[in-house]
């Protein structure tokens, strides 16, 4: 009988435990240089001249987390004009190439550098602020062009690449997996984002995401970050609603969206048990445009909207992305919670107007004694100033606000004109009706209030503590 050396055991149990499993993982590790290799020609270079004039227009919070990066040489102020480059990608062999709004907005010359160091000046075919995608087309034929893939297809999980110019480092290749889908950042309603953990840096705004097949998925467009640089959070537009951009841009000269004129907030557990519904779903409407499509359907403050023209609205943040896609003068129905149950109302889609902005109003409170209860509150009758501002006979105004009215971030100066408690709404025309109703929220419930800031109302939640 053969004898087995412990020796060779050892190092056999070891190539068992460590080494093989370690060789069965590198070989199921995606292998990227031929996909680069055949689509990175169809990624370009977009450098715009920027004018002093404008660059004097309003620009980005250099506060703000969630950057659009387009770096710009140098990045202290001089009186000739300045450079900014970006990243893009070509769609079709004769010259269009789709990149950020971003990248080309307001500039003066667009320069497009392919990679075989071919430079074109572009023109801007059109560019659509509101999803951030820019069509711009070069004098040229017999192009590379890039695959459209379906962000629908994408996994969280699966490996994504990126590739553009980082810092003016053309043709950078990164890659990454998707860390999410669907993501909803502050002032962008109208994009449901990919988010990976892709390198993503100044210059690689415009530039293409590609899924393992060499199918641009998306356009890398934003990045979160505390220090300007790359913090392993980047997010790109899906590639369907370019694709559905500019071919708006190109047959129509402009974008077309849907509009039903409403504001809306999330619906969180707590706003769902104070509206009496059981699921924390939908988009709870919170202001409505006077005489605009949902006003004239019937739609109230206080419904919470759980589908759009048989779509489920499953957050707050789709039904910006469902309404938006909507063709204007569409018959549509819709399926509402309200007071406890459901409700069904058609309306016929508007077409989104141009973007506003108003400035809010300050109004100074009345004097008067203040009356106190059990949510934290201090609340005064409203003055003849405060109704003829609000437009309203209803509503008491905060004097002060502690515990959990103050840790919900309520402040003197707001407006509360109603409360919902067990999906039934009560208006409070008095202290002494808000007294009351404060008065009967027991212990461990939710209610929501609807608060008026300044030119805008929006529904705010609280829970009495057991």
């Amino acid at each position: 009988m053969r004898r087995i050396d412990p020796r060779n055991y050892c190092v056999w149990l070891c190539f068992v435990l460590f080494v093989s499993p370690t060789l069965a993982w590198s070989r199921d590790l995606p292998e990227f240089a031929d996909m680069v290799e055949r689509f990175a020609p169809a990624v370009v270079n977009v450098s715009s001249s920027l004018s002093v004039k404008a660059r004097a227009r309003p620009g980005q919070d250099p506060n703000d987390l969630f950057r659009k990066f387009m770096p710009r040489h140098p990045q202290i102020p001089r009186d000739e004009d300045e450079e900014a480059t970006g990243s893009g990608f070509i769609i079709t062999a004769d010259g269009y190439i789709l990149t950020n709004a971003h990248v080309v907005n307001a500039a003066d010359e667009i320069i497009v550098s392919l990679v075989d160091k071919r430079e074109f000046r572009a023109r801007v075919i059109g560019v659509d602020k509101r999803t951030d995608v820019a069509l711009i087309k070069i004098e040229a034929n017999n192009l590379p062009r890039v695959a459209i893939g379906d962000p629908a297809r994408l996994r969280v999980g699966d490996w994504v690449v990126a590739i553009g110019s980082p810092f003016g480092f053309e043709h950078s290749v990164t890659a990454g997996i998707v860390s999410a889908k669907g993501r909803a950042l502050p002032d962008e309603s109208l994009v449901s984002f990919i988010q990976t953990d892709v390198a993503i840096n100044p210059g690689n705004s415009g530039g293409p995401l590609f899924n393992l097949k060499g199918e641009v998925v998306g356009i890398n467009s934003q990045i979160y970050s505390e220090t300007g640089g790359f913090m392993g959070l980047s997010f790109a537009i899906p590639i369907d609603m370019a694709m559905d951009v500019q071919n708006q841009i190109r047959t129509a000269g402009h974008v077309t969206r849907g509009r039903i004129g409403v504001l809306v907030q999330e619906v969180t557990r707590d706003v769902a048990d104070s509206f009496a519904l059981k699921n924390a779903e939908g988009a709870l409407v919170s202001e409505l445009e006077p005489n605009g499509p949902a006003a004239k359907a019937g739609i109230q403050v206080g419904d919470i909207i759980l589908r759009f023209d048989a779509r489920p609205v499953a957050a707050s943040t789709d039904l910006p992305r469902i309404v938006g896609s909507s063709k204007p003068g569409k018959r549509v129905n819709m399926q509402l919670w309200r007071s406890g149950g459901i409700k069904d109302v058609a309306l016929t889609v508007a077409e989104f107007p141009e973007e506003r902005e108003a400035a809010p109003r300050q109004v100074a409170l009345r004097r008067s004694e203040p009356s106190g209860n059990r949510l934290g509150l201090v609340v005064l009758a409203l003055s003849g100033e405060q109704r003829r501002h609000y437009r309203s006979g209803g509503g008491v105004a905060i004097k002060d606000a502690k515990g959990i009215a103050g840790r919900a971030q309520l402040r003197a100066g707001d407006v509360v004109v109603s409360g919902t408690r067990k999906g039934a709404q009560s208006e409070f025309r008095s202290v002494d009706q808000f007294n009351r109703f404060a008065g009967s929220v027991e212990r461990g419930e939710s209610v929501s209030l609807l608060v008026k800031r300044g030119d805008t109302q929006s529904f705010v939640s609280l829970r009495v503590p057991d």
